[in-house]
């Protein structure tokens, strides 16, 4: 191919940058480093936590109940898409993992991080099955299905609830503003009033203060156990 035909057929592509933006994008003249759009997001993010402290009995109280379950041997089953998918995975880890002090590991699994399955399922059954399939093949009665979404309207997460019920599956929700769909639905929910951003950010300060009750329960049991307050690794009722 000549570079006249080269340059014929690139001027015929359209640019990867649109000639105009959204408003919501277009840049302030006179604020060139965007200290406005930063310090506007920062603001939102106090109506977040408010909206979040205002729902902290319910988050201690599915962090003492996730201890109780899991030390029973029941386990946690979560999920949710894009950066709910993030935040989910982050929660599994600090239980698999620890954290703050030493302990004993628990069975917390994220359904969207196995890929092979994931890919396959949404091939096979499609994206929307992609959960409830899951919950079916690791799901027990007693377990726990937490849910993360901001809009709360992904019917992936919707069919994942139901497939949970059907099996006597706990289901939490944390999700946007409510009302929606995934938090009706639900057995309990945690609906943070903010914009989706903002609501996303307060969903890490809720996986970590429910993470905060599950250790504190944790050791709390095992010090009755073994007879020493405090007692660190603790992984028996």
């Amino acid at each position: 191919m000549t570079f006249e035909a080269r340059a014929t057929i690139g001027s015929t592509l359209p640019s990867s940058i649109p000639d105009t933006l959204p408003a919501r994008w277009s840049p302030e003249p006179s604020d060139p480093t965007h200290y406005a759009e930063v310090t506007k997001h920062l603001d939102n993010v106090l109506p977040a936590l408010e909206s979040l402290r205002s729902q902290s009995h319910r988050l201690s109280e599915w962090g003492t109940e996730l201890a109780t379950r899991l030390l029973s041997g029941q386990r946690l089953l979560a999920a949710g898409n894009g950066g709910s998918a993030a935040e989910a995975q982050h929660l599994t880890a600090e239980l698999v993992g620890r954290f703050d002090e030493e302990r004993a590991p628990f069975s917390a699994i994220s359904l969207h991080a196995e890929s092979s399955a994931v890919t396959a399922l949404s091939n096979d059954y499609g994206y929307d099955e992609v959960f409830a399939r899951q919950v079916r093949a690791h799901g027990r009665t007693g377990d726990v299905l937490m849910l993360l979404s901001t809009s709360g309207r992904s019917p992936n997460l919707l069919k994942a609830v139901r497939a949970a019920q059907e099996r006597g599956i706990t289901t939490w929700a944390l999700t946007g503003a409510g009302p929606n769909p995934l938090a009706d639905a639900s057995d309990q929910a945690i609906t943070i009033d903010a914009i989706s951003a903002n609501a996303q950010e307060g969903h890490l300060i809720a996986v970590h203060a429910v993470c905060r009750a599950f250790d504190a329960e944790v050791a709390r049991r095992a010090a009755r156990f073994t007879g020493s307050p405090g007692a660190p690794g603790g992984g028996k009722p």
